[in-house]
């Protein structure tokens, strides 16, 4: 009994590193638009990811994934794009991508 609980206890304790989402990968597919260290101003029209506060990046993501800066074509013009871009994106996911963004400055 006593080795049952121990196995559970690491199971559960594993079980969120396992599956944590890698930001690192997850921004492999940012890349193209955005710059390999977040540096890139897309269009002239958004700023470099890597310039933007933590907390405002993320609020900004999560806005773009729910679609709320689609009206019209959203904050920098581009709400539309972003929504599609991040529609596969977890909550989980989106913090990953912006803790690694964080660590490009």
């Amino acid at each position: 009994m006593k080795k049952l609980l121990v196995v559970a206890a690491l199971a559960a304790a594993c079980s969120g590193s396992l599956f944590a989402a890698d930001g690192a990968e997850l921004y492999k597919k940012c890349v193209q638009c955005h710059g390999k260290n977040a540096e890139m101003q897309y269009f002239k029209k958004v700023p470099a990811l890597n310039t933007v506060a933590k907390e405002e990046r993320l609020e900004t993501m999560k806005a773009l994934k729910a679609g709320e800066l689609n009206g019209g074509k959203g904050k920098f013009g581009l709400g539309a794009v972003m929504k599609v871009q991040m529609s596969k994106l977890s909550e989980e996911d989106l913090a990953a991508v912006n803790d690694y963004i964080e660590t490009l400055k």
